[in-house]
């Protein structure tokens, strides 16, 4: 069987904030932008990556989303509990300056886990907690 991760969900309730962090802080590419407003899908993805993307999609557009589970959506966003993501680089300290400088929320500083990876982590504008790791 072959089978490749072609795109995972993560939500925004703010696409204009939610772009700029991805494409501006991160340095992801823009791969598709469709919609408006808050019925706005954007597809990102980070370079030489052409085939792996991020849709940044509002989680409570679907129709068949009832009013209570919009709410507690919208509650597990404000906590950071609803998505997140682990990503790697090559230079955690150096992706973390860069980040932390262009005015991200830092969760946890670069740091040595006990189960041999250094990371850190921070919250993207819809909550989401961004952990970074070191490239193994």
């Amino acid at each position: 069987m072959d089978i490749s991760i072609h795109a995972s969900f993560i939500p925004h309730d703010d696409p204009e904030a939610s772009l700029a962090f991805y494409r501006d802080v991160l340095g992801f590419e823009v791969r598709n932008d469709v919609g408006r407003g808050m019925m706005r899908w954007i597809t990102v993805g980070p370079p030489g990556q052409p085939d792996t993307s991020l849709l940044l999609a509002p989680p409570a557009a679907d129709p068949g989303v009832t009013d209570d589970e919009r709410r507690v959506i919208a509650e597990m966003m404000a906590k950071g509990t609803y998505g997140w993501l682990l990503l790697a680089t090559a230079d955690v300290d150096e992706t973390f300056e860069k980040v932390q400088a262009a005015g991200a929320e830092v969760v946890q500083e670069p740091t040595d886990q006990p189960y041999g990876i250094r990371d850190c982590a921070f919250r993207d504008p819809a909550g989401n907690l961004i952990r970074i790791q070191a490239r193994g």
